[in-house]
């Protein structure tokens, strides 16, 4: 199964929201303003990836002990039915993205997946998220 092709459209990022406390915001807004960081997201940017840093050796440990599959996979829906058609399971385990194929039907998911662990992004249709709810840990 080829699961590292990519549709063309895919973003490469996923937007999150934090609150931040007014005195850590202000702190945010005076390095920015100081040229330390071109915008508050290019600090936290920055902050994130330090402590990703930090933690790398428990970050690679957990990925090999849960194996995990790192990066960007997609299933397509001839990677399901040729899974379908040898008879196999799939247990999709990521950190990363993982992206089911918009024309993967429901029913054609369920026949083929048995769970999905993703840490970091899903993308898939809705009508697939809804009928594999109860696969998705």
């Amino acid at each position: 199964m080829n699961t590292r092709d990519l549709k063309p459209k895919m973003a490469e990022s996923e937007k999150i929201t934090i609150n931040l406390g007014l005195i850590d915001l202000g702190q945010v807004d005076l390095l920015v303003d100081e040229g330390f960081y071109s915008n508050r997201t290019d600090l936290i940017r920055t902050a994130i990836r330090n402590q990703l840093n930090t933690h790398a050796d428990v970050v690679r440990q957990t990925v090999a002990r849960k194996s995990l599959a790192l990066g960007m996979h997609h299933y397509s829906r001839g990677d399901l039915e040729a899974a379908l058609a040898a008879g196999e399971r799939l247990q999709i385990q990521v950190l990363g993205m993982a992206s089911i194929a918009d024309d993967v039907s429901p029913e054609l998911a369920l026949a083929t997946i048995d769970a999905i662990y993703v840490l970091g992004a899903l993308h898939a249709s809705s009508a697939v998220k809804t009928a594999l709810a109860g696969r998705i840990l």
